[in-house]
């Protein structure tokens, strides 16, 4: 079983940007009820896609360079990296399916 990788400011290059696969990042924060709700459900995609894909969380009180770089202005805001690029974003507590819909489109 895959746990979701810690993201920090460090890391986040080498972790997602220079990732060989694509990557799906959960920018959160520990007193964020919406953000609890979420984390098991990235937890859950983690495992069940670990063959294909990576999956971060990144702490947006601790890594503010990061989320400031790519506009975080909500969280949970859940990223889809694909080749080093942003190409999907989902903002707010959505269901699993929803989540599945975009690491499929991502991944397939």
């Amino acid at each position: 079983m895959s746990e979701p990788i810690e993201l920090n400011d460090a890391n986040f290059e080498n972790e997602v940007l220079k990732a060989d696969k694509p990557v799906v990042v959960d920018f959160w924060a520990p007193w964020c009820s919406p953000c609890k709700m979420v984390s098991p459900v990235v937890e859950e995609l983690a495992a069940d896609y670990a063959e294909k894909l990576k999956v971060g969380k990144l702490n947006v009180d601790e890594n503010s360079k990061t989320a400031s770089q790519f506009g975080i202005m909500s969280i949970p805001s859940i990223l889809f990296f694909k080749e080093g690029k942003l190409v999907d974003q989902v903002i707010g507590a959505v269901p699993k399916s929803t989540l599945k819909e975009r690491v499929d489109k991502i991944v397939g």
